[in-house]
Formats: C-alpha cells, sequence, structure tokens
C-alpha cells in the first residue's frame, strides 16, 4: 500500500500561504478529515479554491469560521454568512467565479491550457480587469486556469493504488481537482483492496493520486 500515508505525514507537507483545493458541493463529498489537519496545526492564509464554502461547521467553510482563508475562488458563499462578513470587512478577498466557469479554469489547469474563453459574465462585474477577445464577431472572457499546490479530495472507495470511486452526488468537483494540483491527497470513506473497484467504476484514476489517507491511518 505505498500510497497510504498517515496524518503526521501529511502534516509535514503543510505550510502557511498554500494554495489549496478542496473538495466537495455544499460540503457533500468534502474531505473533513484533512481538513481537519489543517485546522489542527494551525495553517493560514491559505488562498482557498472550493465551489462553496459549505458551513461554518462542514467542509471548507471550517477554515472560513477559523479565519484560515487569505483568498477565496468560489462560485457562492450565500450558505455560510461568515464568508460574506469577512468579505466585507475587507478581512478576506473573495473572487466570485461562475460554476461553470471555476469548472472549466479549474480543467485548464489540469489539461496545460493557457484558459478558457467564455461568454459568461460579460458586461458584469466578473469582467472587470480581464481581456476580452472577438472570435468571429463574438465577444469572449479569457479566463486563466486555476491550479493549487495541493488538492485534498474525497473518495466513497478508494483502493491501495490511489483508483477512486465517487458514490452519487459525492463526485462533483473532486474529479476535476485531482488533475490540477502539484499534490493529490485523497481521504478515503472505504479503503479497499486493488481490484475492487471495477474498471469502468474507476472516476478518477491513481495515476492522478499521489496519496491516500484514511482515518484509520491518523
Amino acid at each position: 500500500m505505498r500510497k497510504k500515508i498517515t496524518g503526521s505525514d501529511i502534516a509535514e507537507k503543510l505550510h502557511d500561504g498554500m494554495t489549496i483545493m478542496i473538495g466537495g458541493f455544499m460540503a457533500n463529498g468534502a474531505p473533513e478529515g484533512l481538513i481537519d489537519l489543517l485546522l489542527e496545526h494551525n495553517i493560514k492564509d491559505i488562498t482557498l479554491i472550493s465551489t462553496d464554502t459549505g458551513t461554518q461547521t462542514s467542509g471548507s467553510g471550517r477554515l472560513i469560521a477559523a479565519k484560515r482563508i487569505k483568498k477565496l475562488f468560489a462560485s457562492h458563499i450565500g450558505t455560510n454568512p461568515e464568508t460574506g462578513n469577512q468579505m466585507n470587512a475587507g478581512t478576506l478577498d473573495v473572487e466570485l467565479v461562475p460554476q461553470g466557469t471555476l469548472a472549466e479554469r479549474i480543467r485548464a489547469g489540469g489539461a496545460g491550457l493557457g484558459g478558457i474563453l467564455t461568454p459568461t459574465g460579460l458586461g458584469t462585474m466578473v469582467a472587470e480587469g480581464k481581456q476580452v477577445l472577438n472570435i468571429d464577431g463574438q465577444d469572449y472572457l479569457l479566463e486563466k486556469p486555476l491550479r493549487a499546490d495541493l488538492a485534498f479530495i474525497r473518495g466513497s472507495r478508494v483502493d491501495v493504488k490511489g483508483n477512486v470511486f465517487y458514490n452519487k452526488t459525492t463526485q462533483n468537483f473532486n474529479p476535476l481537482m485531482a488533475t490540477a494540483a502539484d499534490l493529490v491527497i485523497v481521504e478515503a470513506e472505504s479503503l479497499v483492496p486493488l481490484g475492487d473497484i471495477a474498471p469502468e467504476s474507476v472516476h478518477t484514476p491513481g495515476l492522478y493520486v499521489d496519496y491516500v489517507y484514511h482515518t484509520e491511518a491518523k
């Protein structure tokens, strides 16, 4: 099980000021155990890329509540009032990104692309400071790719080589984020032997996963 890692080993890879992608949608499919490690080791000044900020007691929202986030890229923040409070107070820099655009920017980061072109956001605050290109008479925003130092994702079933199956809607942003970070750690809800996950059911191949974290390995 060469990919299995303990919490103490993960702690050695963490430092202040990291850019971290965290999977989940309104905390569904969020790697709560890995978020625990960020809190336990007082990692701060994080640039967070997450589709939302959950609630104050769930998902990446717990990092907001603990004031560990310096910069946030997210599609919506309404489920966690503390995010809005910190943004309005000027203590949290928030870049709101339309959800489809956020997914495509992460995909572009994972694919090594220079960005994406989209009409979404033209004529709104989303377009402020961004390049507009005219292609065949149609204006598009150039949205730059997003990558991270670290991606924390969660799998419903993960085998010992890091192949991941996500149950139902827990898939959400997890597979995209697994492609767009320098270091990818998956939290396994259930750790299973190699071959237990049918090849056609593998959503994230182990090629993208550096380490597997299972709570029994703490």
